[in-house]
């Protein structure tokens, strides 16, 4: 079993930048593909973005592309979501979770990942 703590969540202004960190424990998440999603207030859970295994590959909502990255450290155990140009509507709780899905294209759905989160709240101010 994983357990995953958010982090880095916060006020910030409109054009600012927040950084997210993902701490997992209980096992590695080497073998993991991680994903970041975010539920804003009276909205569905979104994706945000994934990453997989090793790093390499990368995914994004078309919503957060050219102004967030993720990332990750396995050797820490640590996946983060750098979030720069942000704007009121990236307004969120924003959560991690982990699957075993290599598969880019199944990164999207909530429902293939198996631990999630408490999840960090962001609010972007105009």
């Amino acid at each position: 079993q994983v357990q995953l703590v958010e982090s880095g969540g916060g006020l910030a202004q409109a054009g600012g930048s927040l950084r997210l960190s993902c701490a997992a424990s209980g096992r590695a998440i080497s073998s993991d593909a991680m994903g970041w999603f975010r539920q804003a207030p009276g909205k569905e859970r979104e994706f945000v973005s994934a990453i997989s295994p090793s790093g390499v590959n990368t995914k994004y909502a078309d919503s957060v592309k050219g102004r967030f990255t993720i990332s990750r450290d396995n050797a820490k155990n640590t996946v983060y979501l750098q979030m720069n140009s942000l704007t009121p509507a990236d307004t969120a709780v924003y959560y991690c979770a982990t699957t075993r899905s290599v598969l880019a294209s199944t990164w999207t759905r909530a429902g293939i990942y198996a631990y999630w989160g408490q999840g960090t709240q962001v609010t972007v101010s105009s």
